[in-house]
């Protein structure tokens, strides 16, 4: 049995794992990917002659950060690992939390006395007609072909959306050889008050807009159209996407004028990301929405532990806020699960565990000043989003749910005003994604017509398995002794 299994391994879980790892925890990282580094440091497969240290610029610890937490020897990877359910168990009076997952050898299931969800973001969906086309595509997903296998899904890409990431990801595109046609911002450029406010991010984040700026440069110079207040209102095609529509908007994201079309055979999408929280709710962690944050987020204390007894969060989970503040969180989550069990234990907390402890929260509070500043000047107008999927557009893409049945359940079931309650009646979100592309737009929905608040409405719960899997990994459940390692 484990004494910590941190499920994710990108910068709050590689640095939960290191922080416990080095003060005689033994630990195991699950994550899904065959190197550690996340999303934000995907590195291509070894057999590629990657270079190590090939990080983004404004990342200067993410080299040692990672090659410290691989060549620790209290550190066990479970690399191209999926998680799809865990299981608190009672064991001689304490807490032991049995991981259900698959991997290369199959599936299997793992014991840990503590479990830190480090799960991460994906891309916040938006339904409008046309984004089931094949070569639609979300920002996170383009640049993790481009990052980890070197690929082009499209030759010609027009970009929308209104995260700053999107212009990270154009210049990644145009650097591999892509033809990048359009950049379109909902947004408009930042006037002087919101520059003001947004003064405090700078220090210490130099890197990280000097990264941004350069890529617009480049973009500029090769002749990349960029637009601001413009929404993608369709993706058009027959089989695959062949064009974007795009037209201009005003500050609150509504249509102008008269929308004009953009050929492209790849559409990026990027209006920021949601945090990846479904074993969260598995395990019915208390959860609060903040839309800036990027919706639903698991609550927890000073010391990252949840409101579940031996369970502990850290990274986007809390809050989509950047991998500099995920470190932070996950250091600060790693020394208290090492002191955790140290009390457990009975032996005596390390010495410097409390002055670990603070200077992980400095470091906490030093990147939220920058997290702060992105959640304010790029969160998406949900509303505005919302009213581009029109009553044929399908919302749900699993059970092929259209806005229109969606709200002809409503017609017809007006005491229905919670997000599980319409998931029942027409099964939106009932499909292999569980409600990850769905469930946003469904809420949404009901809130709009029950007059409720988005805490009201919900959110959908999360069952087992958390993420499809082979039938035959639930025969591991049924195993009296889960498997020790």
């Amino acid at each position: 049995m484990y004494d910590l299994a941190v499920i994710g391994a990108g910068p709050a879980g590689v640095a939960a794992a290191l922080a416990a790892a080095k003060r005689g925890i033994r630990v195991v990282v699950i994550d899904e990917q065959q190197r550690p580094g996340g999303q934000i440091f995907r590195r291509p497969p070894v057999e590629f002659g990657a270079k190590s240290g090939s990080f983004p610029a404004g990342y200067p610890w993410a080299a040692d950060l990672l090659a410290s937490a691989e060549a620790h020897p209290g550190v066990e990877w479970l690399a191209g690992s999926t998680a799809f359910g865990i299981f608190p168990e009672a064991a001689g009076g304490g807490t032991t939390l049995s991981v259900g997952l698959t991997g290369p050898d199959g599936a299997k299931r793992i014991r840990a006395r503590r479990l830190l969800i480090a799960t991460g973001a994906y891309d916040l969906p938006v339904a409008f007609p046309g984004w089931t086309l094949p070569g639609v595509m979300m920002a996170g997903a383009v640049q993790g072909f481009v990052k980890s296998q070197r690929l082009l899904v499209a030759e010609r890409f027009v970009l929308a959306g209104s995260h700053p990431l999107l212009l990270i990801v154009a210049e990644q595109l145009r650097a591999a050889g892509a033809d990048v046609a359009e950049v379109a911002f909902a947004r408009g450029l930042p006037g002087f008050g919101e520059a003001v406010r947004a003064l405090p991010a700078v220090p210490g984040h130099v890197g990280l807009f000097a990264e941004t700026a350069a890529s617009v440069a480049r973009l500029i110079r090769a002749g990349v159209r960029i637009s601001t207040r413009t929404i993608v209102t369709a993706a058009e095609g027959e089989g695959r996407v062949a064009a974007a529509r795009l037209a201009t908007v005003d500050r609150e994201w509504r249509q102008t004028g008269a929308s004009r079309t953009v050929q492209a055979d790849g559409l990026v999408i990027g209006y920021g990301f949601q945090p990846s929280t479904e074993l969260a709710r598995q395990l019915d962690c208390s959860m609060r929405w903040e839309s800036a944050k990027g919706g639903w987020v698991v609550e927890h204390d000073e010391t990252m532990a949840t409101s579940v007894a031996g369970v502990y969060v850290a990274g986007e989970p809390t809050g989509v806020a950047g991998a500099e503040q995920s470190r932070a969180e996950g250091e600060l989550a790693g020394i208290s699960i090492a002191a955790d069990l140290a009390a457990v234990d009975g032996r005596s907390r390390s010495a410097s565990s409390a002055s670990s402890s603070r200077h992980a929260r400095r470091g906490i509070n030093h990147a939220r000043r920058f997290s702060r500043v992105v959640e304010r000047m790029f969160e998406p107008n949900r509303d505005a989003l919302l009213a581009l999927a029109t009553p044929a557009t399908t919302v749900c893409r699993c059970e092929l749910v259209s806005r229109r049945t969606i709200d002809a359940v409503l017609d017809a079931n007006p005491h229905l005003d919670t997000a599980s309650a319409v998931k029942l009646e027409c099964r939106s979100g009932m499909g292999p994604c569980q409600g990850r592309y769905c469930e946003t737009a469904v809420a949404a929905i009901v809130r709009a017509r029950s007059g409720r608040s988005v805490d009201e409405v919900g959110r959908f719960s999360a069952h087992v398995p958390v993420k499809p899997v082979p039938l035959s990994a639930f025969a591991v459940l049924g195993e009296e002794e889960p498997v020790e390692h």
